[in-house]
């Protein structure tokens, strides 16, 4: 019988197994390139429906209050909308340089499970259409696969129109 090979346990992951959350690992290996376009070559190493795949976007107020947003891996953040559903009057990307300080995640890397604090966050309300969708497990080229309520319920998320269209 074929061994089954070993994921090794991401911060996400081991927040997951100690609220008994059900997920599947997906690890593609270090994907170093994170220029455009790593979530929908994650999505397609793995599997998955491009619709159901999320990237996980970290957002600031000016007030420097943080916003986690997750959005299917091919659509684009609307800050507008995003500002008004998190309440705050408005909201910018995260500077790249403080994501790895603030979160304990790299770009590319970046998850709503296991940062080094609990954030806001606000999954967009297409992840409702799936029983099951993938974010990033915590590290480049791993994936989780989990329910989206799994999720909702674990990050205390909002569901809420996001993107843009």
């Amino acid at each position: 019988m074929a061994r089954k090979e070993r994921v090794q346990k991401s911060n996400a992951m081991r927040e997951l197994d100690r609220a008994g959350i059900s997920y599947d690992a997906v690890d593609l290996g270090s994907e170093e390139d994170v220029s455009r376009g790593l979530g929908e070559r994650m999505a397609t190493l793995a599997g998955m429906d491009l619709d159901a795949t999320f990237k996980t976007l970290v957002c600031v107020s000016p007030q420097e209050d943080y916003v986690v947003c997750c959005i299917p891996v091919a659509q684009e953040l609307d800050l507008k909308k995003a500002a008004q559903a998190a309440g705050e009057k408005s909201l910018a990307l995260m500077p790249l340089r403080d994501l790895e300080l603030v979160t304990g995640y790299v770009r590319g890397g970046c998850s709503p499970i296991g940062m080094k604090k609990a954030f806001p966050t606000l999954v967009d309300e297409t992840a409702q259409l799936f029983d099951r969708m993938a974010i990033s497990g915590g590290r480049r080229g791993l994936s989780l696969i989990l329910s989206p309520e799994d999720l909702r319920r674990f990050c205390s998320a909002a569901y809420a129109d996001i993107i843009r269209i």
